[in-house]
């Protein structure tokens, strides 16, 4: 049991590094071939953060371990919005910026309730995960043709010749291979000794773990006062981990994803509601404010807390599953439409002010 523990942390520590290496040699790659930053930033830096998520997904998928698979990106996604855009936003609000409003976050929706009409009959089938990799082009199509306008060439960094930097993306690509081996392995090792189902495992601990690069890239942003970027890491971070993680993955393994009725009954559809909820207050006047951030992180204690109950199976699960339906969700569904419904007043109002003739100042009076 020491052992897995051991290699259960030693698989996160490698992980992240692996990640970290590996966005640096791509990034670096793109940019010494002319591609612009935001290129890079919306699509090799978004999916380096994602690549623990593949790597564990591809790992657990071989294996047959398919509930730690689709577990580890359920959570992951709930874990982005609740847990890092939460934390995030305490240390200071975030700005959203109107771009993400218009498209991406309508697509992180679209998809997010896409995957859900997909899994209806309880299995994603090779099909449609290759139906999402197709997305995923057409999404990066997307991303190229949206910002063409910023893709002119930057000056290239002279200080790393291009061999070092693939030294450096084949060594993060190894390091993550190794530890999500190791990562799995022991979690499913840990899983069975306890009697957690390999779900649970990968709807909380791998996922928080998985999501480390997003929560360290979103705080550091949010730090330094780059707070668009912090609530872009997340937003791109979901679309690739719906689409590339789990579209990818699927499309590769050699079985069809069976999707559990607990998944299909409560973390999925907590996944949608907390991909929703992100419209109405991103949308109120394009920020995340550190109460909107408080509320995050009290339903990520609250979702955590609903797991360690059904999996202990404790009587306490029917008290705290009636006051999530009766009290706690349409609390928060009012609380979500009082925003919305004062940001388009407001915005109603700012329309209203602008169509108004102005007075011409030097106009004088008799």
């Amino acid at each position: 049991m020491i052992l897995d523990v051991l290699f259960l942390l030693a698989g996160f520590v490698i992980l992240i590094a692996g990640a970290e290496v590996l966005v640096r040699g791509a990034s670096g790659l793109a940019a010494s071939f002319g591609i612009s930053k935001i290129i890079i930033g919306l699509t090799v830096v978004a999916f380096g953060t994602s690549a623990p998520e593949m790597a564990v997904s591809l790992q657990s998928g071989f294996q047959g371990q398919t509930d730690i698979l689709l577990g580890n990106v359920i959570g992951s996604n709930i874990a982005n919005i609740l847990l890092i855009l939460g934390a995030s936003a305490l240390i200071a609000p975030l700005r959203v910026d109107a771009k993400l409003i218009r498209a991406d976050v309508p697509i992180m929706i679209g998809i997010t309730l896409l995957l859900f009409l997909m899994v209806l009959n309880g299995v994603l089938s090779r099909w449609e995960s290759i139906a999402l990799s197709l997305i995923l082009g057409a999404y990066a199509w997307f991303l190229v043709k949206e910002n063409r306008a910023e893709t002119e060439k930057e000056p290239t960094d002279k200080t790393e010749s291009k061999g070092k930097l693939a030294l450096l993306l084949i060594a993060g690509l190894v390091a993550l291979v190794l530890g999500a081996r190791w990562l799995v392995s022991s979690a499913v090792n840990i899983a069975t000794a306890f009697g957690v189902s390999e779900l649970i495992i990968g709807l909380t601990v791998i996922a928080i773990g998985t999501s480390l690069p997003e929560f360290a890239t979103s705080i550091v942003a949010a730090l330094r006062g780059e707070r668009d970027i912090a609530v872009g890491n997340v937003v791109g971070s979901n679309i690739m981990n719906i689409l590339a993680v789990l579209g990818v993955t699927g499309a590769i393994i050699p079985a069809d994803i069976p999707v559990s009725e607990q998944a299909l009954k409560f973390d999925l559809p907590v996944m949608i509601a907390a991909t929703i909820a992100c419209f109405p207050i991103f949308f109120s006047r394009n920020r995340i404010r550190r109460w909107e951030g408080a509320l995050f992180l009290i339903y990520f204690v609250i979702y955590i807390t609903y797991l360690v109950l059904d999996s202990t199976e404790t009587v306490e699960l029917d008290t705290f599953r009636q006051g999530m339906l009766f009290f706690v969700l349409p609390l928060t569904g009012i609380t979500l439409l009082t925003i919305l419904g004062r940001e388009l007043r407001r915005r109603y109002q700012i329309s209203e002010y602008r169509k108004q003739p102005k007075m011409n100042l030097t106009d004088k009076g008799d």
